[in-house]
């Protein structure tokens, strides 16, 4: 099997945003992955559109670097953009008819009244060159779902566990400390960290935050985890002993995601496009390139247009329907919207195009067939697996050592995008909103297992009554800067050792 020769593979996982509005006006032309034939990627033609008030909106090319509204992306709000207004779904029931018509609709639900029509716009290759450059030198997955058509937070279940344990909306910040108070969020047949761990085979997660979103799964540890500042470095040493990598973005939930890189629609995308640039270049140019293998993907689509339907989706079926994880009854038999995803390795052909159909559940998939281990659910039991992309007998000597310059010269650069130093505190916008605000009552939840982690088993009630006790955003924040800095040495003692 060509893939034996796999050793290290490496995901990154960036947020919210839809293949076609990344993708859709990119023209690629290529080898058809399965078959070996020509083709194209299955894109945008220019005539596809929505209509509100009466009025067309088309999808044109030409996306802003920044959102100016965030578009909605909760269950309710993918519903309506995938089966337009009207659009109900019983507990438990079926999804309705789809027919990518509520789009414009959400957004401006959503707060883009003032400029409806900017949630159709699309990239233009010039925009986003170093993943265009990406997709032409590798594999771009046209059919790649969203696990579930919802938001970031059981989706990324998805790509750690082929479940999302009936969670299918974003988590409160009460919902987190009562999963804590009950020995935290857990999958009944655990997750592909443990399966690996089970197997011996080793692992290490990368964060542009003091707390990336993984950090809150039952057992991940304090020292699984390091700063992405220190990848390239790690790579470049004589040994590099992880055979399972997870990359988190920054996120910058506090400031509004401004001055992330995880291409959340509020953050400028070119910064986002710095990481994917920096995440290949320090794998690409270090003595473990021919041996591993980088998938890149997102996590959700962000409510933005893409016109392809969601396919019926394979049950995980290890949860009850009736799950108090589960809020509006979700079945999970239906996917998600498409979202970006590129593989990439030296025993991957050049230009090839994957019209097959994945889902996040397809990254543990392939994990399980690199390293021997059994399905952890149904989902990733009937997934496609990437093995079949690792066709060449050998290691390609051509791949490009350097990608593209990012198209926005203002991008700042990725030390500092990147840059979370316990000495400057985080800040914080919006004090007085609710804390239960999109991702950020799952960053607080990867913060309290921290200060769980570094605490005495007798202080653990008091933490989780402090940590139930947030309502506003200035009280989450203020409580991921305190734990910041009881954590720092914590941290930095085990990454010596």
């Amino acid at each position: 099997m060509a893939f034996s020769q796999i050793q290290h593979v490496f995901v990154l996982m960036l947020e919210n945003r839809s293949f076609d509005h990344m993708l859709g006006f990119s023209g690629l032309t290529g080898t058809d992955a399965a078959s070996g034939a020509p083709t194209k990627i299955d894109g945008l033609v220019g005539s596809e559109s929505n209509t509100f008030n009466g009025q067309p909106f088309l999808v044109s090319q030409g996306a802003p670097d920044r959102m100016p509204a965030d578009p909605g992306h909760e269950f309710a709000s993918v519903l309506l953009q995938l089966c337009g207004p009207g659009a109900s779904y019983p507990h438990g029931g079926l999804y309705s008819s789809i027919n990518n018509d509520g789009y414009v609709d959400s957004y401006v639900g959503s707060g883009g009244g003032s400029s409806p029509g900017v949630v159709m716009n699309c990239y233009s290759p010039s925009q986003l060159p170093v993943l265009h450059a990406l997709a032409a030198e590798f594999v771009v997955c046209d059919n790649w779902h969203a696990s579930m058509p919802g938001p970031t937070w059981p989706n990324r279940m998805f790509v750690h566990a082929a479940s999302s344990n009936g969670l299918d909306h974003s988590p409160t910040i009460a919902e987190i400390a009562e999963w804590e108070a009950l020995a935290g969020f857990s999958f009944q047949n655990g997750t592909i960290f443990d399966a690996l761990e089970k197997k011996g085979v080793t692992r290490r997660l990368y964060g542009g935050d003091d707390f990336p979103m993984v950090s809150a799964l039952k057992g991940i540890r304090l020292d699984d985890i390091r700063h992405y500042a220190q990848f390239a470095g790690d790579l470049q040493k004589s040994s590099y002993p992880f055979s399972y990598v997870f990359i988190e973005p920054s996120y910058d939930v506090a400031n509004d995601y401004k001055n992330g890189s995880s291409q959340h629609p509020l953050a400028d995308v070119n910064r986002g496009e710095a990481l994917i640039k920096a995440t290949y270049e320090a794998i690409r140019n270090s003595a473990f390139w021919e041996s591993s293998l980088l998938i890149i993907t997102w996590d959700e689509h962000g409510g933005f247009y893409d016109h392809a339907i969601p396919p019926d989706a394979v049950v995980p079926n290890d949860t009850d329907l009736y799950s108090s994880h589960n809020q509006d009854g979700f079945t999970f038999d239906k996917y998600g919207p498409r979202v970006p995803a590129l593989v990439i390795s030296p025993s991957i052909g050049r230009n090839l195009i994957d019209h097959r159909l994945y889902d996040h559940s397809s990254v543990p998939a392939t994990l399980e067939a690199i390293f021997g281990l059994s399905p952890l659910t149904k989902r990733d039991a009937a997934a496609n697996r990437l093995t079949s992309l690792l066709a060449l007998a050998s290691p390609r000597k051509d791949a490009p050592t350097g990608l593209p310059s990012l198209a926005s010269a203002e991008a700042a650069p990725l030390e500092a995008a990147m840059a979370e130093s316990v000495l400057n505190p985080i800040s914080v916008s919006r004090p007085d909103d609710s804390a239960d605000d999109g991702n950020l009552p799952g960053i607080v939840q990867g913060a309290l297992r921290q200060d769980l982690a570094v605490s005495l088993p007798a202080e653990r009630p008091a933490i989780i009554a402090r940590v139930r006790s947030i309502k506003k955003r200035s009280e989450a924040i203020q409580y991921l800067n305190e734990v910041r800095l009881k954590v720092a040495p914590v941290r930095a003692a085990s990454q010596n050792r």
